[in-house]
């Protein structure tokens, strides 16, 4: 694959947003965990498969002269569902877990209206649910990169807000953290980060990624900024390795780099207990 990223593009485009992806959600899954919230990036993935279900019902209505990117109907979707989250949690304030499996089943429920509706399904969101190298084009790259820069920017800037909301909430409110500014930012970001990640690893996928290199490096950490860095370590290990694995030979990346971090996390389970013996 080294070789041939001179020569093909979409291998350049695949590689460069791999890279992005296995840096943004691990570093964001790192909260996500902390708070608890590790099923809302599920919710959310699939309330981007309704969007992209939309696009593409759109795009086959209208036709395709439009230029319509599925992408752009998944971000907002994605971006609905986590203020909707945002709201549900504030209603249910005593069963704020409730928000999660409602948008969950709201996405899902949306998903399998437009698939039907589009007549059934088709190549093309099969790609959005499990990944495609070839899928990715530079546009998407340039989304990714924007995306990326946006979070590694709210993270740096925030980072002290996002550290005392993940571990003490109620202490964070009383120093006069206006919490709720916070969560909106974060939430909104984890949406565009899983809208984005759905052409490397699918949207059925994406959650994983979230989640599994943060699980493994949890292990083996000795602080929450250890933490961060093990995380994104294993996020670009899964990544670049999966899609070198899946390209040379042919293999979805989705599945490929999941099963590499779970690959991972079981390393370190038995690091951790080797260590401790």
């Amino acid at each position: 694959m080294i070789g041939d990223m001179f020569h093909y593009e979409f291998l350049r485009n695949a590689f460069f947003a791999g890279m992005l992806i296995g840096f943004i959600a691990p570093l964001l899954g790192v909260f996500i965990v902390v708070r608890r919230l590790s099923l809302i990036a599920d919710a959310l993935s699939h309330v981007t498969l309704a969007g992209i279900a939309a696009g593409l019902l759109l795009e086959k209505k209208m036709g395709t002269s439009i230029g319509w990117n599925p992408l752009y109907m998944g971000m907002g979707f994605s971006v609905a569902g986590s203020l909707l989250i945002e709201k549900l949690r504030s209603v249910y304030k005593h069963y704020q877990e409730l928000a999660i499996p409602i948008i969950l089943s709201g996405g899902i429920g949306l998903s399998v209206i437009f698939i039907s509706l589009a007549d059934g399904f088709n190549t093309d969101l099969f790609t959005y649910l499990f990944g495609s190298v070839s899928a990715v084009s530079r546009q998407d790259v340039w989304i990714i990169l924007g995306i990326a820069f946006v979070v590694i920017a709210v993270i740096f800037l925030l980072y002290k807000e996002l550290f005392l909301l993940s571990f003490d909430e109620e202490y964070a409110v009383a120093s006069g953290i206006r919490a709720k500014t916070i969560h909106f930012i974060f939430i909104v970001l984890v949406a565009l980060v899983i809208a984005a990640s759905m052409r490397i690893v699918g949207i059925l996928l994406v959650s994983s990624l979230m989640t599994l290199p943060v699980a493994a490096s949890i292990r083996i950490a000795k602080g929450f900024k250890q933490t961060l860095f093990f995380s994104v370590l294993f996020g670009e290990l899964a990544v670049i390795v999966g899609l070198v694995v899946s390209y040379e030979i042919d293999l979805a990346p989705g599945g490929t780099i999941v099963m590499l971090a779970i690959v991972i996390l079981l390393i370190s389970v038995f690091w951790k207990k080797w260590r401790r013996r």
